[in-house]
């Protein structure tokens, strides 16, 4: 699938399958828990899930990973523009480990206080596509995941 492509998957407001969803992520080389330290800023694919909603809702700006041991998975801004690590609303923070998800193994951050995955795989060499996974009655909307990008942040 080319850029272009997953461009306007990412700006479909309308309503994105997660179908399509599910064979982008296919086409896509799967990334390793090592190379995605760093900062990202998050978006959402506009499916339907109830996270699309309530990400904004929290001021959700993206995730931080900082060593495989220290990840940051609510990165949220303050009401004075400040970024601070959410951990009441993500019941904790989590770690990075590469575990295998659809039959590949990719960099998968760990919620330490919920059973909770989100796996990574290549758009391009600064952004990320995820795919929210764990207990069904905790990420799962009508039998569908949530999916998300992340884009790196350049210092």
């Amino acid at each position: 699938m080319s850029e272009a492509r997953w461009q306007q998957l990412r700006a479909e407001s309308g309503g994105v399958a997660p179908a399509e969803l599910d064979d982008l992520w296919a086409r896509l080389k799967p990334a390793r828990a090592e190379d995605i330290l760093g900062e990202w800023k998050g978006d959402a694919f506009q499916t339907g899930h109830p996270l699309c909603r309530a990400l904004p809702k929290s001021r959700w700006y993206g995730k931080t990973f900082t060593a495989l041991n220290d990840a940051k998975p609510l990165i949220c801004r303050a009401e004075d523009g400040s970024l601070f690590s959410n951990v009441e609303l993500g019941g904790g923070e989590a770690t990075l480990w590469n575990i295998e998800f659809r039959g590949e193994t990719t960099a998968t951050m760990v919620y330490d206080g919920r059973a909770v995955f989100d796996h990574f795989k290549w758009l391009d060499e600064n952004t990320l596509m995820g795919i929210m996974n764990g207990r069904p009655e905790l990420v799962l909307a009508d039998g569908q995941f949530f999916y998300f990008l992340l884009e790196r942040v350049r210092a």
